[in-house]
């Protein structure tokens, strides 16, 4: 081949390989933008924003760990929708109405849908992540500690009807069994998976938690077992823990109760 046929090609294969790469780059961004959207969509329609102003774009950066294009994406996502608005001077307000939803009945999506059609979820991620500041803040951990993150695409008769992070059924015994992963953060992350899962499966396997050798875990189990303590056998694991070893264990088990 002659010498500019060679350097033709290898032209042409670092352009690819360039594209190929600003591709994988910009599809990134959009599902972290995605993320965050679905993050401050949750804060925003649960009142979080009680002035009715979004944080500064650096400040929500800083706090989720993302980039200020992500951050851009993410409030442009949430404009399309709708449920925020940019203003000159003030910058993102919420311009949407929380939801009232009645608490003397509770039914299950697929319940609450029954009449319209199937139900489906499937799980498109489930790992260790580190806990963006208002989450951390809402788990009572360590901002950056890992959490197990799992968010699960939920569909109606086949169409996408939601996205949303929990702990389905399928995979609460999936959590259980983390609880004796060798690694103290997956066993951390499991305990925080199982505060959405049933209570009747998660409250046993945190109560054995408990006996953690390792202080975060036992915390993170406690935090856990307070939103479980509607029930008589995680009041009875909350009493337990109030006698803990570690100080921080013990007041958040005092105060779950």
């Amino acid at each position: 081949m002659p010498p500019t046929d060679r350097s033709r090609d290898h032209t042409g294969q670092g352009a690819a390989t360039t594209v190929a790469a600003h591709r994988v780059r910009r599809r990134l961004r959009a599902d972290r933008a995605r993320q965050l959207a679905d993050l401050l969509r949750h804060q925003l329609l649960t009142g979080a924003f009680e002035d009715g102003t979004l944080p500064h774009e650096s400040t929500l950066a800083t706090d989720y760990r993302a980039s200020r294009n992500t951050v851009r994406q993410a409030l442009d996502l949430l404009r399309a929708e709708g449920l925020v608005e940019r203003l000159p001077g003030v910058g993102t307000v919420v311009v949407a109405e929380k939801y009232p939803h009645g608490l003397d009945r509770l039914m299950g999506l697929a319940e609450t849908l029954r009449e319209h059609g199937r139900v489906t979820n499937e799980v498109r991620t489930l790992g260790p992540a580190p806990a963006p500041a208002p989450v951390a803040e809402r788990l009572r951990v360590r901002a950056g500690a890992d959490v197990l993150y799992i968010e699960r695409l939920r569909r109606l008769n086949g169409l996408p009807l939601s996205l949303d992070p929990g702990c389905p059924a399928p995979l609460v015994a999936r959590a259980v069994a983390a609880l004796s992963d060798p690694a103290w953060q997956v066993r951390s992350g499991a305990a925080t998976a199982l505060s959405v899962a049933p209570a009747d499966s998660a409250v046993p396997a945190l109560a054995k938690a408990l006996a953690d050798p390792n202080p975060d875990v036992r915390k993170a189990a406690v935090l856990a077992l307070t939103r479980h303590n509607a029930t008589e056998q995680a009041r009875a694991a909350l009493a337990t823990a109030t006698t803990d070893s570690d100080a921080d264990v013990r007041a958040y088990a005092a105060r779950g109760l």
